[in-house]
């Protein structure tokens, strides 16, 4: 870990350094975004255990329009869990914004591609939302679609874009009111292959239309794939496309503008059992999932483990991740150093802001903290 550590402070010294003077110039432009999305089924962590002060907008997840018509139809125990989740989070000293999420994972790609496909079926959802967002007090809409398909999912999402911000901007002079937020959860890098087909997102239409984008870097490695071991949210890596510096560079060349990217940092962790505990470095042979649902664990409870098992915690600066090796089990994780490092990369880019997934994942505020205190208002 010595070793570690000391590697960890000389490159988030210098990644830090690059970045001293660049700082109050980014953050100047734009508010910059200190997001964190809140799992609506956490009902141990309610929204008032928030800590306020590390954030600046908090995401209601998930909310999930009626699968027939596309509208909302909310029922009254969710009502009102949605008037506690914005009245509690605008009353807050600080107070942040709030924003409901549509979708998540569970809801799968088609869903929302049979929606954007119908132009009546995207009218019904886009003045359906709006409604839902000023009836219970939002400031916002994100939408989370994992992930367009095609490259027609992707020109029907440029549509939707469209359309939805044309609406917003009306309800907006009808109401007298600010206009709603638009954001998006989008997949890491702004083009990618599935089951062989290339699709691009419509950058164009992202820009032009939505407030920023919340870019999922996390996920990279995980259950799908046992045979190695994988820092799941690695901002380098060598060998593959597949880590945060690559996924942002390509929304960049996109031509979204920074301003609206904000990066992804998960406050959980996935795990592997290593076919020998003497070979544990990252890319280690594993054999099957760790512990945790289908290997994955909160940051909370990764440090408890840890604490249990005294596990051996290392820093791999190549990725730039944290992983703890206790017997068999693997867990690969962020902790402070690599968030220190993941800030440092992502202020020197100049972009908006970052977010969690998901707030409930912290220890004792350990990460949140870390985080806002050096990404400077």
């Amino acid at each position: 870990m010595a070793a570690g550590l000391k590697t960890y402070n000389l490159c988030a010294y210098l990644i830090l350094s690059l970045t001293a003077c660049s700082v109050m110039a980014s953050s100047s432009s734009s508010q910059s975004i200190k997001g964190a999305y809140w799992p609506s089924w956490a009902k141990n962590f309610p929204p008032s255990s928030i800590e306020t002060s590390f954030f600046t907008h908090i995401y209601y997840a998930f909310l999930i329009p009626n699968n027939v018509t596309f509208k909302f139809d909310i029922e009254y125990a969710t009502e009102v869990e949605l008037v506690n989740f914005t009245s509690t989070l605008h009353a807050k000293k600080p107070p942040v914004k709030t924003l409901f999420s549509i979708g998540g994972a569970d809801e799968g790609p088609v869903f929302f591609g049979r929606m954007a496909s119908s132009p009546s079926l995207r009218k019904n959802f886009v003045d359906s939302s709006i409604e839902v967002a000023r009836k219970f007090g939002f400031d916002g809409i994100d939408l989370d679609w994992e992930f367009p398909q095609t490259p027609k999912d992707m020109e029907n999402l440029a549509y939707l874009l469209d359309e939805w911000r044309l609406e917003v901007q009306k309800e907006a002079k009808i109401s007298n009111q600010p206009p709603l937020l638009l954001t998006a959860a989008v997949y890491f890098s702004a083009n990618f292959f599935l089951s062989g087909t290339y699709r691009s997102y419509p950058a164009t239409s992202i820009t032009k239309n939505l407030d920023w984008i919340n870019v999922m870097n996390y996920d990279y490695h995980g259950s799908w794939d046992t045979s190695t071991t994988g820092a799941q949210a690695a901002l380098f890596d060598s060998k593959t496309n597949i880590s945060t510096s690559y996924g942002l560079g390509s929304w960049i060349k996109s031509g979204v503008p920074k301003s609206k990217l904000v990066m992804g940092l998960p406050l959980y962790g996935r795990t592997w059992k290593l076919k020998d505990p003497k070979s544990h470095a990252v890319g280690a042979p594993a054999i099957d999932v760790g512990p945790g649902d289908q290997g994955a664990l909160t940051f909370a409870e990764i440090v408890k483990f840890n604490r249990d098992h005294k596990a051996k915690v290392e820093y791999d600066a190549e990725s730039v991740s944290m992983y703890s090796v206790a017997d068999t089990t693997w867990i690969g994780y962020d902790d402070t150093p690599s968030v220190t490092v993941k800030i440092g990369y992502a202020l020197a880019l100049r972009i908006r802001g970052y977010f969690f997934w998901a707030v409930n994942g912290d220890y004792k505020w350990k990460i949140s903290k870390t985080a806002s205190q050096l990404w400077r208002l």
